[in-house]
């Protein structure tokens, strides 16, 4: 089966070395980066081209080619190149995580017969699917919260933060107002608001705080009380709320000389991605808490599910990189075998509605190191 996966950045390509050990894919890359290509070429069963996939032209037409797609884009570029893989009439799975509202592709998607499952990382991802299986354990589902954060091991001044993803796109986490669940309404208050701190086991302290991470979940799961909080070392949210209200955010362009005009973001990002970027070899951590409250004949239940990865240093492999494409490969195998076939837009709890689904999910994660714990009460 040939695969091609859109992106070789640092998620993706760890994507495409987890695919193409086995033996019943055939896998390409394609990426604007002829650098990044040829590294993961080497010593791998990899094919690669050099593609523009800003042009949503070239993307249609590079997919036909492939029997399912992973798209591995920035968020900025992620719907648009969504949009054109449906248009070429492939499944596929997305780790995009784009701003824009997946559903909008959905008449589409079923038009064209294609599967397309979205948002499929960690988290969202992960946090979908095992949000979703618990509350299919529930007659009422009344509390979720979902505590989740990628960071370095080691604290390094002044921001003790990387990331593997887009500066862009995680500063969208610092501006995009976090949608929740307050007595089964949606409502809406600021990034980083609701600061709170919780102990974790081998990693300490954390503080959390409110992000729109809950996506598709706010209106496929009912629950009265629902809410996805980001995770960082303790201090980091009020250091960026500072930035915040100073303007370095902003994305209305400003004049900062003649005939020059800029948006703060884009400057900010630049500024940032030195201090910001995940080097290689740099150890990583992803920590995820899940909650799901509600009650069961007449009773409370309330389950747990945790996970604590760490960075690959023999495969030099991010844990981030880990957290998010081995769940996307994952769920690709899936579709390979034809064990999902639904079509039209698929948020990732859809699979976690199905116990046959979330087991396999499970299961091949726990083969590639990637171990989620759960505890029912």
């Amino acid at each position: 089966m040939k695969i091609i996966v859109l992106g070789a950045g640092l998620v993706g390509g760890p994507m495409a070395l987890d695919l193409a050990a086995d033996e019943n894919f055939e896998v390409t890359v394609a990426d604007f980066n002829k650098s990044a290509l040829n590294k993961l070429a080497a010593g791998h069963k990899i094919k690669t081209q050099v593609k523009d996939l800003s042009d949503p032209r070239s993307v249609t037409n590079l997919v036909k080619k492939f029997d399912l797609a992973l798209n591995a884009m920035p968020g900025f570029m992620g719907y648009q190149t969504l949009k054109s893989v449906i248009e070429a009439g492939k499944n596929v799975v997305d780790i995009a995580f784009f701003p824009e509202d997946p559903f909008t592709l959905d008449a589409q998607a079923r038009q064209n017969k294609v599967t397309a499952i979205v948002d499929c990382g960690v988290a969202p991802g992960m946090s979908n699917i095992l949000t979703a299986f618990a509350a299919s354990q529930l007659e009422l589902t009344q509390k979720v919260r979902i505590y989740v954060g990628g960071l370095p091991e080691v604290r390094r001044k002044p921001f003790e933060y990387k990331a593997v993803f887009s500066p862009v796109d995680v500063l969208e986490e610092y501006t995009r107002p976090a949608r929740l669940v307050r007595n089964g309404k949606i409502i809406t208050l600021p990034a980083l608001s609701e600061i709170e701190t919780l102990d974790f086991p081998q990693v300490g302290t954390l503080e959390a705080f409110n992000s729109d991470g809950l996506r598709s979940l706010l209106t496929t799961v009912n629950a009265e009380d629902m809410a996805e909080k980001t995770l960082r070392y303790p201090g980091h949210a009020e250091m960026m709320k500072t930035f915040r209200t100073i303007g370095f955010f902003g994305t209305e362009p400003i004049e900062i000389g003649p005939n020059t005009r800029v948006r703060p973001i884009d400057l900010t990002a630049k500024l940032f991605f030195k201090d910001w970027k995940m080097d290689t070899g740099e150890a990583d951590f992803t920590i995820m808490r899940i909650i799901v409250e509600g009650k069961r004949k007449n009773q409370h239940k309330r389950f747990v599910f945790d996970l604590l990865d760490r960075f690959d240093p023999k495969a030099s492999v991010h844990s981030m990189a880990r957290a998010t494409g081995y769940t996307a490969t994952t769920v690709l195998r899936l579709l390979a075998k034809g064990l999902y076939t639904k079509k039209g837009i698929s948020p990732p709890e859809y699979l976690g509605r199905s116990k046959d689904h979330v087991n396999f999910i499970l299961q091949r994660l726990k083969e590639r190191g990637v171990v989620y714990k759960m505890s029912e009460r």
